[in-house]
């Protein structure tokens, strides 16, 4: 377990051995951080800390959401690290493949493969502990039920699932989230999720 450093009294105070925190009674509003943090935050926001000392986890309601335009960028990266992926992988079977109607194909195949990787690797990813795709990591964003708790895995494949309406409403299910104060999408609103911002105290 890492030193961390704790405000007592209003002052910041350590670096703190694990045996030194046990000793100065944290409590979970208590502001802390490590050296590799980059700001202090509440104890019962760190997972490791709160097993360590026993402390309960508390779940806070979601105050800061997402804009659609942050998301959008989300999505484009994820995009991208699947459409390199595919073309590393078909590059390398095309090259084995001596009839030119089979390369075709394969390029073409992409097409179909893409957007269903994509719902695979989103409901895997937003189901872990990471509540979020590369693309939404690399953003600060995550993805959580209403009150602000991760999602499990059949919660994260209604939600990727649902996306599909989204879309076939002519992107009007993903409009929907321009006139929510929460920026819910329609497929937000179908499986109860949120996609909040990572919060720093």
């Amino acid at each position: 377990m890492k030193d961390y450093f704790v405000v007592v009294e209003g002052k910041p105070t350590g670096p703190h051995s694990p045996e030194q925190l046990k000793g100065l009674k944290i409590k979970p509003g208590t502001f802390v951080k490590t050296e590799d943090m980059d700001d202090y935050k509440e104890a019962h926001d760190v997972p490791e800390l709160c097993e360590f000392l026993g402390i309960k986890t508390h779940i806070r309601e979601p105050q800061y959401f997402a804009s659609l335009d942050v998301r959008l960028l989300a999505v484009i990266i994820d995009y991208f690290i699947i459409f390199a992926i595919y073309c590393v992988i078909a590059t390398i079977v095309v090259l084995f493949i001596d009839e030119k109607q089979l390369r075709i194909i394969v390029s073409l195949a992409g097409l179909a493969i893409i957007p269903i990787s994509k719902i695979i690797y989103s409901t895997i990813m937003e189901a872990s502990a990471r509540q979020g795709t590369w693309g939404k990591i690399l953003m600060g964003l995550k993805v959580s039920d209403e009150k602000g708790a991760p999602i499990a895995f059949g919660r994260s494949l209604v939600r990727n699932l649902s996306k599909i309406i989204s879309t076939a409403t002519v992107g009007f299910g993903y409009m929907m989230g321009f006139f929510d104060k929460k920026q819910q999408c329609l497929h937000d609103k179908i499986a109860g999720t949120l996609v909040i911002k990572d919060r720093l105290i």
